[in-house]
């Protein structure tokens, strides 16, 4: 098995499972912080954009603020403890909501932004994992509806005061596009935006594409099963082996289905989207997952500009019928 040599971004946990790659460069500089429980990493190709790195990362602390599901002072923590009261929030917020509910409804629920109560209950990071109690789940599952989401001006309320949004399926995306768009008003033309594996490549590298390897399901770190050439195009990527733990030879991992409480068992290992905004990437890959190979797939063929790879419990890949067209790659076995 090929490893990508390119660039590496040593992250704690590869939440996406992505490694990202380009020629080496004098100019690059690059910076790292944690937010939303990942670590963040922002490379650029010049070092007269450095001081627009750390601006990137009071993005980062501004968006946390306003999308934590923890911090007891967000938009998100107001929300859900609001007892269904209306609760104004900033724009961006409101922004990311609607683009959870759009996913949401397009995924028929499979991809739900009400599942904080759910999600609440699975720890994947605790040194002895356990299965929830069922009566627990069950009690989650009554809160979770995203059509009890009700959005009106720059307000957020609930119709049930039980449920609990969290946005962190697709915070991260969206924290990246915000990132690329801050640099391109400031004139940056080339770099890499990883949030936790959430790979966005800002324009086209002057020595060629940027080079993306995609972790090999349940590989060491590092072990790319097949790379992509991308220029401007963002890759994200939802994995069965990212967060998960096994007892009682079960693998429970952390892609929940919002109908059942329990992790999705569709014979899908991973999805891996291609496509431009971020965002998208990280709804698209969690939405074509919960619909599984087929529904999945069909759904991304109707999609400009927008591609796919799944690869199923038998280590098959599955391309879109635009990839080796619009997004050249290479398998690396």
């Amino acid at each position: 098995m090929k490893k990508l040599i390119y660039f590496f971004i040593n992250i704690f946990l590869l939440s996406f499972g992505f490694l990202a790659g380009c020629g080496t460069s004098p100019e690059k500089i690059s910076k790292s912080g944690f937010y939303f429980d990942t670590v963040i990493t922002v490379t650029l190709y010049d070092k007269e954009y450095e001081p627009h790195l750390e601006d990137c990362f009071k993005l980062a602390d501004t968006y946390e603020q306003y999308f934590s599901a923890t911090r007891k002072d967000s938009d998100v923590s107001k929300i859900n403890t609001a007892g269904g009261k209306p609760v104004q929030v900033h724009e961006e917020t409101m922004e990311l909501i609607q683009k959870g509910l759009y996913y949401s409804q397009v995924s028929g629920g499979g991809f739900d932004i009400t599942v904080g109560n759910l999600t609440s209950l699975w720890d994947f990071s605790q040194e002895n994992p356990a299965v929830p109690k069922d009566s627990d789940i069950q009690n989650a599952l009554a809160s979770i509806d995203y059509r009890n989401v009700e959005v009106s001006g720059n307000t957020v309320s609930l119709k049930n005061p039980q449920t609990h949004i969290d946005l962190g399926g697709i915070a991260k995306g969206y924290i990246a596009d915000k990132m690329k768009e801050y640099l391109i008003e400031q004139g940056v033309t080339e770099g890499i935006i990883n949030l936790g594996g959430n790979v966005l490549c800002l324009g086209e590298k002057t020595d060629g594409a940027y080079h993306i390897g995609v972790q090999k399901p349940f590989e060491p770190e590092g072990t790319a099963l097949f790379a992509l050439n991308v220029a401007d195009k963002t890759v994200v990527t939802s994995g069965v082996y990212e967060r998960c733990f096994t007892l009682k030879d079960k693998l429970y991992h952390h892609i929940l289905n919002p109908a059942s409480g329990y992790p999705y068992d569709n014979h899908l290992v991973s999805v891996t989207i291609i496509c431009k905004n971020s965002v998208d990437g990280d709804g698209l890959s969690t939405a074509c997952f919960s619909m599984g190979l087929e529904k999945g797939m069909e759904f991304i063929e109707n999609l400009s500009d927008t591609e796919a790879v799944f690869i199923t419990e038998d280590n098959e890949l599955h391309f879109s019928s635009g990839m080796g067209k619009t997004v050249p790659y290479e398998i690396l076995e």
